[in-house]
């Protein structure tokens, strides 16, 4: 048994609140046995009656990181910690924050989760329609274009419907807009369901694109693109089956770099091929130097959230420029890895360009399950222990023709590069 003061660790439990209930009898004993309860002002207030006098509350305000620094110190303090949080909180929510800042691996405990009806869930349950056919798109926390982006390779992909989570810097009338603006017919139908769960205030409108961008809908809300279709095929949305607008594995020419510090175009593709980029969820770049690689994989897959992690503020400056200047969304993230991975969701996909093993690993260590990482190195010491840690290892050794004068082109050999990638085999 632990308790306050016991010195041993104790684990977190989060439970999802709807209407200001929890659901099951598991959720309600970990609340009302909680010394320690987190959660926002309006969660707290719900529970504030069943709670133990003794309780301590804090609210869920501020920096992320600084809560779950929070709750991590309380818990290994040997306090019984409950979080609250809307819905399920492993959907879009405070859940992957919480195991990143524990470390907490699947079945070992030191995280529990008592959920309750998400809001996508909530969201088609009160249209009267089923959803095992539509995609889901959080706006929280990445740029609005990310968002936009995912929304559209979705429907290209042929899903029934989109649900976007909306954020108050991205409420539903500028995602309508911005989809809208990216190609999608305005008279695409919609709907938008706004507090969920909270009685007289919940609403749900259904209308079209173009209404739902003159409108003033709550940041609380759930954004649903119905159907449609783009009203003409355009750069912003390609035909479905048409090669990629410009290729792939582009000339490192048509990056800016420094004095020729780049992923080469030949090793890119490579990588690139070696990631097998998933339509959704989270790739890092980390040691990105001028992004070529981030770029390119939101070029290839717009559903993902590419960040580029890099500790020159000069090339964290060019990652920026590359993106913009290819109109694509990566974040960018200033700071040397590994300590710079605190904190970041955790990845789907891995490319190393920069930092050696120990990142390496770091990074490793990070990946959600059925995850991949691909690293590239110089240097075969750094490259042997790559190659043992992920499985696969290549030495890429590519010859450029170059003119030489008017006789023809001679072959001009690049630095060999070691690339490694895994786990497991093609």
């Amino acid at each position: 048994m632990t308790g306050a003061g016991s010195g041993v660790a104790s684990p977190v439990t989060v439970v999802g609140l709807h209407g200001g209930e929890w659901f099951g009898a598991r959720a309600g004993a970990a609340l009302t046995g909680a010394q320690v309860v987190v959660g926002a002002p309006r969660h707290l207030d719900a529970v504030a009656a069943s709670l133990d006098p003794a309780a301590v509350t804090r609210p869920l305000a501020g920096a992320l990181d600084e809560v779950v620094a929070g709750v991590v110190a309380d818990a290994a303090a040997g306090r019984r910690v409950c979080v609250l949080a809307s819905g399920d909180p492993g959907f879009f929510g405070v859940v992957r924050a919480l195991a990143a800042g524990l470390g907490a691996r699947p079945g070992d405990g030191r995280l529990a989760v008592h959920p309750a009806p998400s809001s996508v869930a909530l969201a088609f349950a009160r249209l009267g329609r089923s959803w095992d056919d539509a995609a889901v798109v959080s706006a929280h926390g990445r740029p609005l274009a990310g968002a936009v982006a995912a929304v559209t390779a979705a429907l290209r992909a042929g899903a029934g419907a989109v649900a976007v989570l909306t954020a108050p810097d991205a409420p539903p009338a500028a995602v309508a807009a911005a989809l809208i603006a990216a190609g999608v017919d305005p008279a695409t139908s919609a709907a938008v369901a706004t507090a969920l769960g909270a009685g007289p205030s919940e609403s749900v409108e259904v209308a079209d694109l173009r209404a739902v961008a003159a409108g003033g809908a709550g940041p609380l809300s759930v954004l649903v693109v119905l159907a449609g279709s783009p009203s003409a095929p355009s750069a912003a949305w390609p035909t479905p089956g048409a090669a990629p607008v410009e290729g792939w594995a582009l000339d490192e020419r048509r990056f800016a770099h420094r004095a020729g510090m780049i992923t080469k175009a030949e090793v890119r593709a490579v990588v690139l091929a070696r990631l097998a980029l998933p339509a959704t969820g989270v790739l890092w770049d980390v040691g990105a130097g001028s992004g070529s690689v981030a770029v390119e994989c939101a070029r290839l897959a717009p559903g993902l959230r590419v960040v580029a992690v890099e500790r020159d503020p000069e090339a964290a400056g060019r990652v920026r420029a590359n993106a913009a200047a290819f109109g694509v969304a990566v974040d960018v993230v200033e700071g040397a890895a590994p300590d710079a991975l605190t904190g970041l969701p955790d990845p789907d996909r891995v490319f190393v360009g920069g930092g050696g093993p120990v990142v390496l690993d770091a990074a490793c260590d990070r990946l959600a399950p059925g995850g991949r990482a691909v690293a590239t190195f110089a240097v075969i010491d750094s490259a042997l222990h790559a190659g043992r840690r992920l499985g696969n290892l290549v030495q890429l050794a590519a010859s450029r023709g170059v003119p030489t004068g008017d006789v023809g082109l001679r072959l001009r050999a690049e630095n060999p590069v070691f690339v490694c990638w895994g786990p497991g085999d093609d």
